[in-house]
């Protein structure tokens, strides 16, 4: 089969998620509730089908996601520099709240996901699109007929969804982009789709983790 299905997954929480503060490029690292996610999501991929891969951005939050669903399938991180979260510039460490007193002109065009604007140091839409579009063709060519686990960021999981469903980058989100929860995908040479979005079943407190019965 010429296809590649990929498992994206949004890293376990950090305290800034909580605090809703723009993390970016910023090495946040997981809080107990985000170790405490890592763990169910590796356990529940390990009961699934063989996981040929694991890539992941460098940023510690995403890479010890990653790393717990590594050693549970018995393989080691990839690391791709590619996958990290969007670069916001003077935005990163600032609270929703803090960017709407601060500056409120700049957070208007930030909301209006002006494609081309981008905060004093930082990223614009069109580039995180473009290197989130290269690396997963990239990494998902390598592993046709395979199974591959990408662990990212909110910003790079929001491209690959429109990536795959077509929605312009202009687009108001509409899906949720929780932590740690399991979103399917596959690709082909010509074209990316949505399996499944955010299944967080294994975040469950009602989860039977079967191997340990």
């Amino acid at each position: 089969m010429h296809a590649t299905r990929i498992v994206a997954i949004r890293h376990g929480e950090t305290d800034w998620n909580k605090d809703t503060r723009i993390q970016g490029q910023q090495d946040v690292p997981l809080n107990e509730m985000g170790r405490w996610q890592a763990q169910r999501v590796a356990r529940a991929l390990a009961r699934g089908e063989p996981i040929a891969a694991v890539y992941s951005s460098d940023l510690s939050r995403a890479f010890d996601t990653a790393d717990a669903i590594a050693r549970a399938a018995g393989l080691v991180v990839n690391t791709e520099t590619r996958l990290r979260e969007r670069g916001f510039g003077h935005f990163e460490g600032q609270t929703f709240t803090d960017l709407e007193n601060q500056w409120p002109e700049e957070t208007a065009r930030w909301r209006q996901r002006d494609p081309h604007w981008m905060p004093a140091g930082g990223e614009s839409l069109a580039a995180v699109r473009a290197r989130v579009d290269d690396a997963v063709a990239e990494l998902a060519a390598a592993h046709l007929g395979e199974q591959i686990v990408l662990v990212a960021h909110g910003g790079v999981l929001d491209a690959i969804y429109r990536a795959a469903t077509g929605l312009d980058i202009r687009a108001q989100r509409s899906w949720t982009l929780p932590n740690a929860v399991i979103n399917r995908l596959l690709w082909t040479p010509d074209a990316m789709t949505v399996v499944g979005w955010a299944d967080m079943a294994h975040l469950d407190d009602a989860w039977t983790d079967e191997t340990t019965l």
